[in-house]
């Protein structure tokens, strides 16, 4: 989790645009499946003529808003500066090439922050506004470019959603009480984090054990419009009739994967308020992924119980994680730990997290870090 930048002291004019992008190309976290998320900013004379993002597949992207902006002030844009945090595209899809727009723009310097890895783009974008005559710069705080959208590169790279998996436990280890009751493990401030977390991804998963136990919202809690798509596994289709996740909206909406032929009565009325059912042969977490792939997610949250989240993780379907700690000792040995048994019999074994980050949430504390599996 990046820490926070304060932008005010930044002196170098390329970090400054640059981090400015990022900012813009954040307000449409979540809501750019399967697109990456862009911002740019147009700057001539150190004054912005044009800025913009790409709000959602489908839409322009960031840099057409921005050159619409700039072109809004009739000012010659021959030697102003259009800075992206993303390389433009090189190719048709749903829109125009972003390339060919810069061109007819009349732009004369480009600033990137990271290369696109999309083999439809992969540096093409580059090459077309060089061979224009364009002057063009890479690499502009490049890692953080990248980590902005490392959901989409991984997905371009490997046709899965990038796997989040979240946590919050007790200083000893427990996701709930030797009976069950686990509110509240974290205080608020944890709680308003978890809830920004989710509205930057497309979908959360969890399982029915977890339905029956806590019956929560998984919603953003109003701090956006944007719901991911709720997801529930379970192989029995053993849900109550009753619970938060089948109040369905425009917004708040509900998958529930199972296996074939199971409870049809619960089905049809599951249905008939609109909860979505899909029966696969296999629901594990690597053929679920696949679905939500399928369905445009670039981040999917495991949101769930240890038994789901071992299994996530021993399918390599994890690639970040979020543990709440909280100052809290709870104690039992039969009190539930929030990840399953994953087979690894020697501490040689343990699973180590890449580039861990560690920050203090109010009374709790958050790491996090990359599984190295």
């Amino acid at each position: 989790m990046a820490a926070n930048i304060d932008k005010s002291l930044i002196t170098n004019s390329d970090d400054r645009w640059m981090y400015r992008c990022i900012d813009l190309a954040k307000q449409a976290r979540g809501q750019t499946s399967p697109n990456p998320m862009v911002g740019s900013v147009i700057i001539k004379n150190g004054e912005v003529l044009g800025e913009g993002f790409h709000p959602k597949a489908g839409e322009p992207h960031a840099e057409v808003f921005a050159i619409r902006a700039a072109q809004t002030t009739g000012i010659d844009l021959s030697d102003a500066t259009l800075y992206v945090n993303l390389e433009p595209c090189n190719h048709h899809g749903r829109t125009p090439p972003c390339s060919e727009a810069i061109v007819q723009a009349g732009i004369g310097n480009v600033v990137i922050g990271a290369i696109d890895n999309d083999p439809r783009v992969s540096g093409s974008g580059c090459d077309r506004l060089r061979s224009a005559g364009i002057a063009v710069r890479t690499g502009i705080l490049e890692q953080q470019c990248l980590e902005l959208n490392e959901a989409f590169f991984h997905r371009v790279k490997t046709n899965l959603p990038f796997g989040i998996f979240k946590y919050a436990m007790t200083l000893d280890g427990k996701i709930a009480t030797t009976s069950g009751h686990s509110y509240w493990i974290t205080g608020q401030e944890s709680r308003k984090i978890v809830h920004d977390l989710r509205l930057s991804c497309d979908a959360i998963i969890t399982g029915g054990n977890t339905v029956r136990l806590d019956n929560p919202h998984l919603t953003t809690h109003g701090l956006s419009k944007h719901c991911p798509l709720r997801v529930v596994l379970t192989r029995g289709f053993n849900l109550p009739e009753e619970a938060n996740l089948w109040n369905v909206t425009d917004t708040e909406k509900t998958l529930v994967i199972t296996l074939p032929d199971q409870n049809p009565e619960l089905q049809q009325k599951l249905c008939d308020r609109h909860v979505e059912i899909l029966e696969l042969e296999d629901i594990s977490p690597q053929i679920v992924m696949q679905e939500l792939a399928k369905r445009g997610c670039n981040t999917v949250l495991w949101e769930c119980g240890g038994k789901l989240g071992a299994a996530a993780i021993k399918a390599r379907m994890v690639q970040k994680i979020y543990a709440f700690i909280a100052p809290k000792l709870i104690g039992g040995f039969t009190a539930p730990s929030p990840i399953d048994d994953l087979d690894l019999p020697l501490m040689t074994d343990a699973i180590a997290l890449l580039r861990p980050q560690f920050q203090q949430i109010g009374t709790d504390f958050l790491i996090t870090g990359y599984p190295d599996l």
